[in-house]
């Protein structure tokens, strides 16, 4: 899946999502997800996901496993307004 081509309408309804779990609106979300803020996002969060979530970011192997998935590049080029870290050939 070419992160280019996800529709921007179901990255906002993902943003909307995980919002709503977090009981937080999707804008301050994006925001935060840009500024590399999880603090807020943690302290909404049950206390098992919040767990689970910290073993992810501890676990390089894990993290970059999520990270690898076509659904969380698609999010991640959308927060980065597409400089998702790439050279002008598309390569990273």
């Amino acid at each position: 899946m070419d992160i280019r081509s996800t529709n921007p309408e179901n990255l906002d309804r993902l943003l909307k999502t995980v919002g709503s779990k977090l009981n937080m609106p999707p804008e301050r979300l994006k925001r935060e997800l840009m500024q590399g803020k999880f603090d807020s996002a943690i302290k909404n969060m049950k206390p098992d996901e919040a767990q689970k979530f910290n073993a992810v970011l501890s676990n390089p192997q894990m993290l970059e496993k999520l990270m690898s998935a076509p659904q969380a590049q698609a999010l991640y080029h959308k927060l980065t307004g597409g400089q998702g870290g790439q050279n002008n050939n598309g390569r990273r």
